[in-house]
């Protein structure tokens, strides 16, 4: 192949291809190689300096010498991806929403809903899943409440948590119930680079506890008590604490679930006793509007879940420890319920816009 020769206002040309920021790479890299080629170099530098092969000297040279500078220019740049119209994206949304695959699989991959309708691409469903906030490799659970006091029950406590009456204290109560003492048989493996820690398979129970405690929803801070059961008897020594650990007749309100312990004649006997006392019960299976269930989780994930206890009282031990640090800490909890019109009821239904 013979070699270019430019003229002084074709050099300029390519050289000015080099400089140009708002030009393609690719572009610059090909005017490169004709001034390359053009000064003499070898096929074996060229390649060195540019990354590429002989076929890629030997075609933008060829181009140039053809046509000039409109010969760098690709003859197939592509094209941007074309937009799903609206009936394509109303098939894939029905397929999606109202449809099971045939090999009975529980849910849709993209591969799968591509290959069901066979004139789209994998990467066409994804886009459109994507636009619509269709997700259905996700699973999340809901429990319904069917209490038909909801709303009034709701409003009852979310009115304690934004307006709490004055000169009076809220604590959100509940148990956390059976957590296992649980030893590991094998020493563990501690973490170390490019290593997790890691606990041996077997375990040994070694009995368990019921973990009481009250959030003050002012303060954040926890009081914590441990029980070998769970029994009306010690909810109701509990709420003793509660007390105990307040001015004398200062107005308490406690927040808790209708679990039958809470509901006794023990805990009415209580009430009667101590007048300045007012249990706020939550909906049935509302228990997410109880702010200690958010507390709860946190102890569970950095306590109780890698824990090893080697007995109960080494549990007990160690969960009124992180008690008393967090307590040093201890902020409110920033709780919303954001959207109302987005609870799931016995009646909710799915709908596509």
């Amino acid at each position: 192949m013979q070699r270019i020769m430019l003229t002084p206002d074709q050099r300029e040309e390519l050289e000015a291809m080099l400089r140009k920021h708002s030009g393609g790479a690719a572009q610059a890299r090909r005017a490169r190689c004709v001034l390359l080629w053009a000064d003499g170099q070898r096929r074996v530098d060229i390649r060195s300096k540019l990354a590429c092969n002989d076929a890629f000297v030997t075609r933008w040279t060829t181009a140039y010498g053809e046509q000039g500078a409109a010969g760098l220019v690709s003859l197939y740049p592509g094209r941007k991806p074309t937009k799903p119209v609206a009936r394509l994206e109303a098939r894939v949304l029905d397929r999606t929403l109202k449809h099971k695959p045939k090999d009975g699989s529980t849910h849709w991959s993209s591969r799968k809903l591509a290959a069901e309708l066979g004139d789209i691409s994998f990467m066409t469903v994804q886009r459109i899943w994507s636009k619509h906030g269709v997700r259905p490799h996700r699973l999340e659970r809901h429990m319904v409440s069917n209490d038909p006091d909801f709303e009034a029950k709701a409003a009852d406590v979310i009115g304690l948590y934004l307006s709490p009456p004055a000169h009076a204290v809220v604590f959100c109560v509940d148990e956390k119930t059976a957590i296992q003492a649980l030893d590991r048989k094998d020493r563990m493996l501690p973490l170390s680079p490019g290593r997790a820690e890691s606990h041996g398979f077997e375990y040994k129970r070694n009995g368990t506890l019921s973990l009481f405690a009250a959030l003050n929803t002012a303060t954040g801070q926890v009081l914590g008590k441990t029980a070998a059961r769970h029994t009306s008897e010690q909810f109701v020594a509990f709420l003793q604490d509660i007390v105990s650990s307040q001015s004398p007749r200062r107005e308490i309100h406690v927040i808790c679930d209708n679990v039958s312990s809470h509901k006794t004649e023990l805990v009415e006997q209580f009430l009667a006793k101590h007048r300045h006392v007012q249990i706020h019960y939550t909906p049935t299976y509302s228990s997410w509007l109880n702010q200690v269930e958010n507390w709860f989780a946190r102890i569970q994930r950095d306590v109780i879940t890698r824990g090893i206890f080697t007995s109960t009282k080494d549990l007990d031990k160690k969960l009124m420890r992180y008690i008393r640090q967090y307590n040093q800490q201890a902020k409110p909890i920033m709780w919303k319920y954001s959207d109302p019109g987005r609870r799931i009821t016995s009646s909710s239904s799915v709908s596509v816009d």
